[in-house]
């Protein structure tokens, strides 16, 4: 009903057939077909409609014209049949290449061929898609929003968040020695605290064992995450921050100044430490207790600009509601 309403509210077509009936019984025949050039037998139809539907306004609202028997395209069965089992047989096999093999098999069995086009209807209207492993491209039947992805929550421009615990993570390649190394890195926007550590490969697994080393050692709640569009952040790393109860973020594709504090810190990481220590890489484990000691003097005594040259420690005790000791704490002392 709701529906009706809304489109006879937006239709005025009803009421000015109605106008035009009133000034055909007031004027006659003559003055109505030069003024509205609607002729006797088009407002006779439109008076059996309100008499039909006692007088309902509504019925002289224009109905589909659409005819109630239309056109099929009509192929002989044993073609139909022919195409069916030739994609079933070669699944990749489009329209143009079944093309020349229907014309010879309409020549053998004396049968009127079929035009590349009308080929490509009988594919779609009778559903010959029999591919199934990996992503059906010749499909245009194939509906992609029924996939059940889930909608992805993103930002259009840098954050400026009010709180700590707003992060920004990313991942740094590095190759020596022809050898594949990831540097796993996460900042906060607002405080700078920053927490860093090497891998072997880049998959969700080891994102979400970086994710946990870094909960046990930041001083205060990751209440949102923002990364790329990687897959190493989708996942379990996906389903782990779902069952943290932290908000995951993405940036836009090729934005990558939406991520632009965790960019600058892996800038100062690779030339202050990554690039300084390439030659104990080879080893992870030394190369991350470096890399530690490297990180306790990022946070505790390098000063940064965009903290009034304080360091992250000193910025967090002004900003925050934390006290030295409290900083002093970490979940080791228990």
């Amino acid at each position: 009903m709701l529906s009706s309403l809304k489109r006879f509210s937006e239709d005025e077509v009803a009421s000015e057939r109605l106008r035009i009936i009133e000034f055909y019984e007031q004027y006659g025949e003559k003055a109505t077909l030069k003024a509205f050039k609607a002729s006797r037998k088009t407002i006779f139809v439109w008076k059996k409609k309100l008499k039909e539907n006692k007088h309902h306004l509504a019925s002289l609202i224009p109905a589909s014209t659409r005819p109630k028997t239309v056109r099929r395209m009509t192929t002989n069965l044993r073609i139909v049949s022919f195409i069916s089992k030739l994609r079933e047989k070669h699944p990749g096999l489009g329209k143009e290449k079944i093309k020349p093999l229907l014309d010879k098999y309409c020549q053998e069995e004396h049968l009127s061929t079929i035009a590349i086009c009308t080929i490509g209807k009988v594919i779609k209207r009778n559903n010959l898609f029999f591919q199934r492993s990996g992503r059906i491209y010749h499909n245009p039947s194939y509906n992609y929003q029924k996939r059940g992805k889930t909608k992805r929550v993103r930002i259009r421009q840098s954050p400026k968040p009010q709180k700590f615990g707003y992060l920004e993570m990313d991942t740094v390649l590095k190759f020596v020695d022809g050898i594949r190394y990831y540097v796993y890195s996460a900042i906060d926007v607002k405080g700078k605290i920053a927490f860093s550590y090497l891998y072997r490969h880049l998959n969700s697994q080891n994102t979400v064992d970086f994710f946990k080393k870094l909960e046990f050692v930041f001083p205060y709640r990751i209440l949102i995450v923002q990364t790329d569009n990687g897959l190493e952040f989708l996942g379990d790393f996906e389903a782990y921050l779902k069952k943290r109860n932290i908000l995951h973020v993405f940036i836009y594709p090729r934005c990558c100044r939406i991520n632009g504090v965790v960019e600058r810190y892996q800038r100062s990481l690779q030339e202050e430490y990554i690039d300084n220590n390439l030659g104990i890489i080879h080893n992870p484990t030394l190369f991350n207790q470096k890399l530690i000691e490297y990180l306790l003097f990022f946070i505790t005594e390098r000063v940064h600009k965009s903290l009034d040259l304080k360091t992250p420690i000193d910025y967090l005790l002004l900003k925050g509601d934390m006290s030295k000791m409290s900083v002093a704490y970490t979940k080791a002392c228990k």
